[in-house]
């Protein structure tokens, strides 16, 4: 029999055998839906099976995935790992914790409110509040849910109509947003897309019109979420005149900086959140820029003793510590709330502010470089100045969904594709510091080779790709 020692061994040795595949392979073969289950033994058995072929299963398994924390992966807004990090969220699972009290999670509920408060500092929040989310989704779910009962008092005993709702996002906005309207009870044609300018910013005189034409229908604004870093384009919404808008009105301001949060860590990119200081609310994804394994994504709050009043409920059973400060689930949309605050705390232990500074620069500086090669290239095109760590490209002559499509079937690389005024393009996302001078000159290389071989017509490997070197699904 496996003893619990000799298992932690076994995990160790398989998850150090996954970083060399990561290596060795670093675009797997993209295995067909209808093929996995019998292919990798899927299957849920009826009689148990011994620990340790489990876990060589699961090894397998996991082997047989996209490689998303590999050298070539440039196709969400998440790549690579701290290790450190890794490890402690590895570690967070063994001991298996519930940060709802202090009675139940000990020192790991400070671990969480020191984590939040340096992180509302960051964006001018010095006397705010904040709690960790399972994503940003359900962080800038928390914010709708927040702002309407805010805008609109009895909501939270006696729930809305959504036809006199209404919550204003750009064009370009997460679709999470939509989603957090219908969730909240305004439906999804309660959220009102504000224009953006020519460079994929919300366009805060649409917003001032839209504010007004709404009130005079006697409709209730209940929250404008701007965007800090837009999912394509890394765009920057402009804060502080979209702010001016929201005073005006007296309008909860939301800023939606899941991807673009951490370019607060340092005082270079800083400057794209100026006027973040000035929202009522703010969410911010470790798991994206900063390199935490996924999820971990902060709500932070402007001002204290919102996210009790919206979202607390009181349970006897539960809620056991004298101090309010010491229930953050008295603060959060979950009762059970896994300890994702223990893995950005042991990144912010390995790294410091100075080496979260330095990886911001060096993404950006990655961005810049990108965009240079990609500007000098005699066929490729640059499809506008990156405002971030997004790269977007032209390829002239062939589909960019195409040349994706096909650099992962190729096993080559894996990126993503996206859309600019209705125009395709290929989007690089720059989140992985370990990327070199060789990978940025790879990757140009091989999506202006994928470019030009279908440019001169259907490639004639698409029957070699079929089946499970077919394209990524």
């Amino acid at each position: 029999m496996t003893t619990d020692a000799e298992l932690l061994a076994a995990v160790g040795r398989l998850a150090a055998r996954l970083l060399r595949s990561e290596g060795s392979e670093p675009v797997r073969a993209a295995w067909p839906a209808t093929e996995v289950e019998s292919a990798l033994g899927l299957a849920l058995p009826a009689q148990g099976r011994p620990a340790g072929e489990v876990l060589a299963s699961v090894a397998a398994l996991l082997e047989a995935a996209p490689a998303m924390a590999g050298p070539r992966f440039w196709n969400q807004l998440f790549g690579g790992r701290d290790l450190v990090a890794t490890a402690a969220d590895m570690l967070a699972s063994v001991a298996n914790h519930s940060l709802y009290t202090y009675r139940a999670a000990g020192p790991l509920v400070v671990v969480e409110q020191l984590v939040l408060a340096r992180m509302a500092a960051l964006a001018g929040f010095d006397a705010g509040e904040g709690t960790i989310c399972p994503g940003g989704s359900v962080s800038n779910l928390c914010a709708v849910v927040i702002a309407r009962g805010e805008a609109i008092a009895a909501s939270r005993e006696e729930g809305v109509d959504g036809r006199a709702c209404r919550i204003y996002a750009s064009a370009e906005a997460h679709y999470s947003v939509r989603k957090a309207a219908m969730t909240a009870g305004l439906g999804r044609n309660g959220c009102r897309d504000i224009p953006c300018d020519a460079q994929g910013r919300m366009d805060p005189t649409a917003l001032d019109a839209a504010l007004t034409e709404d009130r005079a229908a006697g409709l209730t604004p209940v929250l404008v979420a701007a965007t800090a870093g837009t999912t394509v384009r890394g765009a920057f919404d402009p804060l502080p005149a979209i702010a001016d808008v929201c005073a005006r009105h007296g309008v909860w301001l939301h800023v939606d900086a899941a991807f673009g949060g951490a370019m607060l860590l340092s005082a270079q990119t800083r400057g794209l959140l100026a006027g973040v200081e000035r929202a009522d609310s703010l969410t911010w994804d470790a798991h994206k820029v900063m390199g935490v394994p996924l999820l971990c994504s902060a709500l932070l709050m402007r001002r204290r003793g919102h996210l009790a009043a919206q979202l607390g409920e009181t349970a006897d059973y539960l809620f056991q510590c004298d101090d309010a400060e010491l229930n953050p689930g008295t603060r959060a949309l979950q009762c059970g709330r896994r300890d994702d605050a223990l893995k950005l705390w042991a990144l912010w232990q390995h790294q410091g502010d100075a080496g979260l500074a330095a990886r911001v620069e060096t993404l950006r500086a990655q961005a810049l470089r990108l965009s240079d090669l990609a500007s000098a290239h005699p066929r490729l095109q640059l499809a506008e100045a990156p405002p971030s760590l997004t790269v977007c490209l032209r390829t002239p002559g062939a589909d960019a969904a195409a040349v994706c499509d096909l650099l992962a079937a190729e096993r080559r690389q894996l990126v993503g594709h996206g859309l600019i005024g209705g125009e395709r393009i290929v989007r690089v996302a720059i989140v992985d510091p370990s990327h070199d001078e060789a990978a940025l000159h790879a990757l140009i290389n091989d999506i202006d080779d994928a470019t030009q071989r279908l440019a001169l017509g259907p490639p004639q490997t698409w029957a070699r790709l079929a089946g499970h070197s077919g394209g990524l699904s």
